[in-house]
């Protein structure tokens, strides 16, 4: 059996390598036909394009008031959302008099520096992914199974965020169950890239990932079991954490499971424009774990040994993708920046890497109780048959869920040996990433083989899941560091990877490329008539 599902994985990777130089002549095609019409418009306000601690500050100061701030946002998603179609359900008006609401607070303390101490996100606004639950608000996931389902209360990570002070602005859409990385359902339609609409945004959080990369949000909560976070901010343009996995709470997250390794694989965080957010973010998210993180602690730049690679290639594994030239280059210009600056760095080669997609999917295939799409007593052939169904349109379900459906069902088409076989090569890694990283290194890495794929070509990028997917079961932490536009003008950049627990050297790192490199890069160049 394994033979033939290697067999069928190296088809698909052939058929996926034919199908790049056909994406690229129709990219070149449609940028011929439709020229800037297939990007987002500028932004013409600069409240847009200040950071939580710029606008904390205003707040502060009585220099800003949140309902300005939060009707610039309304407004600025109400231009690109009919296009982007990132958005499951708004609740605008309800923003608006919590913004109101706070602002009267405001005017009428006493101490305000106490106030922002106790609520550090005050009167900013929030963009909350579906999944993550916000009360009150559609909870179906993608899923038309779901339609009527609404979250009865906030999931941890959105009520620490609005405990904070954040006002909620909407939920944003996801893939079926969360299930694919292309955000594109029966119940929401497809989201689209505000980069270039003719490709995705990623999944699962595509729909955060189109409304950061659009300027359209402040931030957002993401969640990521094999790059939800890191591939839609890879795809959009901006920077996206997955914290170390257990650190965060996903109570209330769907799906879920109540087994130990889901709570280790899924991890929610943040995605946001800006790489000064991620820690005081990471930290509200985190709770009473954020000790464990000591993201206070000073990070002296040049005690950081830094590692690098371009990929899997060279490790003689069958299924690994090879990494677009862009993303490469970037990755080479970080590790030649950092020397310039007198840290140590080396490039490595990772011969544990070599079966990473194994690895990973074999993770994945382990989890217990954690919902299918087709949840209950359903055999492998009515997946089969629902599976046929939606390939010719007569199916309530997503092709792409169905897929995982299948594999899970079915333990990644691996027998029980080779499954348990892979867990100890995984833990086996774990050690020796640990034993590379210490507490004082970190990795550069390629979040995912290429940029944004067009639409009809993300599921052969399924198969290069694994640049993220190994890191979820390793229970590293990773931040994706958005480095500037290809010659076709899509977002690349990469992975910085560190130890457990050390994810304050991957924000640390990020924050200085964001410095040197310029970070967010918007979809059009901006044209201010608001100031």
């Amino acid at each position: 059996m394994e033979f033939f599902v290697r067999l069928l994985l190296l088809t698909i990777k052939f058929v996926s390598f034919l199908a790049y130089p056909l994406q690229f002549m129709f990219r070149l095609w449609m940028k011929r036909l439709f020229r800037d019409d297939t990007v987002s418009p500028p932004i013409t306000n600069r409240l847009l394009t200040y950071n939580v601690q710029e606008l904390r500050n205003r707040l502060r100061a009585r220099k800003l008031k949140s309902y300005d701030l939060v009707s610039a946002y309304i407004e600025r998603i109400k231009l690109v959302n009919p296009i982007l179609n990132a958005i499951v359900e708004d609740r605008f008006l309800g923003a608006l008099r919590d913004a109101r609401a706070v602002d009267k607070r405001i005017a009428s303390a006493g101490d305000l520096r106490q106030l922002f101490e106790r609520l550090p996100l005050l009167g900013l606004p929030v963009t909350v992914k579906e999944s993550c639950a916000l009360g009150g608000m559609r909870f179906a996931v993608g899923s038309i199974s779901r339609k009527r389902v609404r979250a009865t209360e906030d999931g941890v990570v959105v009520a620490r965020i609005r405990a904070a002070g954040a006002i909620p602005l909407l939920v944003s859409a996801t893939p079926e169950y969360c299930y694919s990385v292309d955000t594109d359902t029966l119940i929401n339609g497809r989201s689209l890239n505000p980069y270039d609409y003719g490709c995705t945004p990623g999944g699962s959080s595509g729909g955060e990932g189109a409304l950061n990369g659009a300027g359209a949000s402040l931030f957002g909560i993401g969640s990521d079991i094999g790059g939800s976070i890191r591939i839609p901010s890879l795809f959009c343009g901006v920077f996206g954490h997955k914290p170390t996995g257990g650190i965060v709470s996903v109570d209330g997250h769907f799906p879920n499971s109540n087994d130990a390794d889901f709570k280790k694989f899924l991890t929610i965080g943040p995605i946001t424009r800006f790489a000064t957010d991620l820690s005081p973010l990471l930290e509200i998210m985190a709770g009473p774990n954020a000790v464990k993180l000591r993201l206070h602690e000073p990070v002296e730049l040049t005690n950081i040994k830094v590692h690098y690679s371009f990929g899997f290639q060279g490790l003689n594994g069958l299924m690994h993708q090879s990494v677009e030239r862009a993303i490469k280059r970037s990755i080479q210009r970080a590790a030649t920046f950092f020397t310039r600056l007198g840290l140590k760095v080396q490039r490595v080669n990772l011969p544990g890497f070599r079966n990473s997609l194994e690895l990973g999917l074999s993770g994945i295939a382990r989890l217990e109780n954690m919902q299918f799409v087709l949840d209950g007593q359903f055999r492998m052939y009515d997946t089969l048959r629902e599976l046929a169904r939606s390939s010719t349109g007569n199916s309530i379900y997503t092709t792409n869920a169905l897929i995982f459906d299948l594999m899970r069902r079915n333990s990644a088409f691996m027998p029980g040996e080779q499954l348990e076989a892979y867990k100890k090569e995984t833990e086996k890694l774990t050690t020796e990433m640990i034993e590379l990283l210490g507490e004082d290194g970190v990795l550069l890495f390629p979040t995912m083989h290429s940029t944004a794929p067009r639409h009809g070509f993300t599921s052969l990028h399924l198969w290069g899941v694994d640049y993220t997917l190994l890191f979820n079961v390793l229970g590293l932490p990773v931040t994706h560091v958005p480095m500037g536009l290809n010659g076709n003008g899509l977002p690349i950049g990469f992975s910085v990877i560190a130890g457990p627990h050390q994810d304050r050297l991957c924000l640390r790192m990020a924050v200085e490329l964001e410095q040197a490199f310029g970070g967010w890069w918007p979809p059009s160049p901006h044209e201010f008539d608001i100031y």
